[in-house]
């Protein structure tokens, strides 16, 4: 079984990407603990909440992080092709353009989002 994450990262010619990774979910070491992922070492928690007004133009993340979407309204990243994707409550996102343009994120929906970021640097 894998999780699927979306990844934004910079290429070679200073745009952002998209990209699909897979992460192998494989059975836990006791019975009934489900299936788990090698561990990824993480630095820090962050909790966001925006609202249906957000709308950012092209900017580069922070830091290498994951974006866990967990309630509320949608978010469309675009990357520098133009292309563009959608993710909701459940889907995760690698941020990792922290150089060239960056990509854009707006509000699809009219409710508030609920994310954490977790930061891997």
């Amino acid at each position: 079984m894998k999780q699927r994450i979306t990844r934004v990262y910079t290429g070679d010619d200073g745009e952002s990407h998209f990209e699909e990774l897979e992460v192998d979910l494989t059975a836990g070491d006791r019975a009934g603990i489900g299936r788990l992922s090698e561990l990824w070492p993480a630095t820090g928690v962050v909790f966001r909440e925006t609202g249906p007004e957000y709308d950012l133009d092209w900017h580069q993340a922070p830091r290498r992080q994951l974006v866990v979407m967990l309630s509320g309204g949608g978010v469309e990243i675009e990357v520098g092709s133009g292309e563009r994707r959608r993710l909701r409550a459940g889907d995760i996102l690698l941020a990792e353009d922290t150089s060239g343009r960056g990509h854009r994120s707006r509000a699809i929906d009219d409710t508030p989002r609920r994310s954490i970021f977790v930061t891997l640097d």
